[in-house]
C-alpha cells in the first residue's frame, strides 16, 4: 500500500473509532445497596432525581462486603447499607478511605427466637448466633448486655468482643456467622441476633417478633457512603438531599412502622 495513502486512512480510522466510543453518562449515578430497606428507599427517590436530571441505577447485593469493594474499585459511585462503625472497621481492615455523605435511617438491631418467647426462658448453655463482622458482632453483645443477659466490661465500647464478657450466667454458647446467614439458621438455634434489613427480608417484624431490640436512640445510623474523590459530586449531593427529604421520611414511617426509623 502507498504510504502516503495509508497515513490519512489510519487517521480516518482513528477518528471513526473515537466517534464510535460511547461517552460517559454524566447523568447516571450507580449506587450499591442491600435489598431491604435500602433498595426500597432508593426506589422512592428515583423519580425525584429523574426530575433533577439524574438517572439512579440501584445495584442490589446480599452481603456487606461487595458494596464497599465495588465502591473502592469504582464499579459504583456510592453505596447505602452500612453504619459508621462498620465503615470504620472496613476502612481500617482494607486500608480504604471511604467516607460518609449523610445519615439516613436507623434499623434497631434485634434478638430473635423460634423456640422461646422471652430471653428469660433461654436455658443454660443456649446456642446463640451473632454476626461475625466486628461492628455488628459488638452490637449484638451490647444488646444482650442492655437486656441483662450478659455483662460486658464496658458496654459503651463499640468494638466489644466475646473476650469482654465478664459475666455469662446462662453460660450462653456463642457462634459467629455471616450476617446474611442468621435468618436462615433461626430455626436451628435458641437465639439469633439479626440486623433489621435481613430480618425484614426474612419476613420478621422487628417491633413484634424481637425478644429484645435497640432503642430509637441507637447510634447505629445507616449512611450514604462515597469515595473521598466524589463526595462533592453534584449527583451524589442530590441523592443525599433526596434521601433526607420529606418523601423518604414519610415512606419510612408508613412502610416500616417503627422497624426502621428516620435519622433526620
Amino acid at each position: 500500500m502507498n504510504k502516503l495513502f495509508a497515513l490519512p486512512l489510519f487517521a480516518t480510522m482513528l477518528a471513526l473509532s473515537a466517534c464510535g466510543k460511547p461517552a460517559a453518562d454524566d447523568s447516571k449515578l450507580v449506587v450499591a445497596a442491600t435489598a431491604v430497606p435500602h433498595a426500597e428507599i432508593l426506589q422512592v427517590v428515583k423519580p425525584i432525581l429523574e426530575k433533577q436530571g439524574v438517572t439512579l441505577d440501584v445495584r442490589v447485593f446480599n452481603d456487606y462486603v461487595q458494596p464497599n469493594d465495588q465502591l473502592v474499585q469504582k464499579q459504583v459511585d456510592a453505596n447505602y447499607f452500612q453504619t459508621e462503625p462498620y465503615l470504620d472497621a472496613y476502612n481500617r481492615d482494607r486500608k480504604a478511605g471511604l467516607v460518609t455523605v449523610v445519615g439516613v435511617h436507623i434499623e434497631p438491631f434485634g434478638a430473635y427466637s423460634r423456640r422461646f418467647k422471652s430471653l428469660a426462658e433461654l436455658p443454660v448453655g443456649a446456642d446463640v448466633v451473632i454476626p461475625n463482622d466486628p461492628s455488628n458482632n459488638s452490637r449484638a453483645l451490647i444488646l444482650l448486655d442492655t437486656a441483662g443477659v450478659i455483662k460486658l466490661k464496658d458496654p459503651s465500647n463499640a468494638l466489644s468482643t466475646q473476650r469482654d464478657i465478664v459475666d455469662n450466667p446462662k453460660q450462653l454458647k456463642f457462634r459467629e456467622l455471616d450476617s446474611a446467614m442468621l435468618p436462615r439458621v433461626l430455626d436451628q438455634v435458641d437465639l439469633a441476633l439479626i440486623n433489621t434489613n435481613y430480618a425484614l427480608d426474612a419476613g420478621l417484624n422487628p417491633t413484634q417478633d424481637a425478644l429484645a431490640i435497640e432503642s430509637s436512640e441507637s447510634p447505629y445510623v445507616n449512611f450514604l457512603v462515597s469515595r473521598a474523590d466524589n463526595r462533592g459530586d453534584a449527583r451524589v449531593q442530590k441523592l443525599a438531599a433526596a434521601l433526607t427529604g420529606p418523601e423518604v421520611k414519610a415512606f419510612i414511617e408508613q412502610k416500616y412502622q417503627g422497624a426502621v426509623l428516620p435519622a433526620f
